[in-house]
């Protein structure tokens, strides 16, 4: 069965960085796109920025200019690096993946694979 890892995260002020990694495993073949997703502290799940195997790149309003999204060669590693970092951007992290489809921006929990999430706070 496939999962989806999450390491990095943690504390950081205003202005700082912090990055963020996703790791693939026991999938039977690449997984089409790779997506980060952040819970919010008041409860609204937000799309953050996703990858997929063609090397396409897409950011939120909010992620982009700030985050970087990257992908291992191997399709099976995805990083997000977050930088000028916003007391906003606090919240639960989530790795989610498709096989063959696209979230397409949308936060659907049910649907492919995700991770167990992972905190990143924002203090000024």
């Amino acid at each position: 069965e496939g999962q989806l890892v999450e390491s990095g995260g943690g504390s950081a002020r205003v202005g700082e960085s912090l990055t963020l990694t996703c790791t693939a495993s026991g999938f039977p073949d690449v997984l089409f796109e790779m997506a980060w997703f952040v819970q919010q502290p008041r409860g609204g799940c937000a799309w953050v920025a996703n990858a997929n195997s063609n090397g396409y790149i897409y950011y939120s309003a909010a992620a982009k200019g700030r985050f970087t999204i990257s992908r291992s060669s191997d399709q099976k590693t995805i990083n997000i690096e977050l930088n000028s970092l916003k007391v906003e951007d606090t919240g639960r992290y989530f790795c989610a993946a498709e096989v063959a489809g696209s979230y397409f921006g949308r936060c659907v929990v049910d649907s492919g694979y995700w991770g167990q999430g992972i905190q990143v706070t924002v203090s000024s």
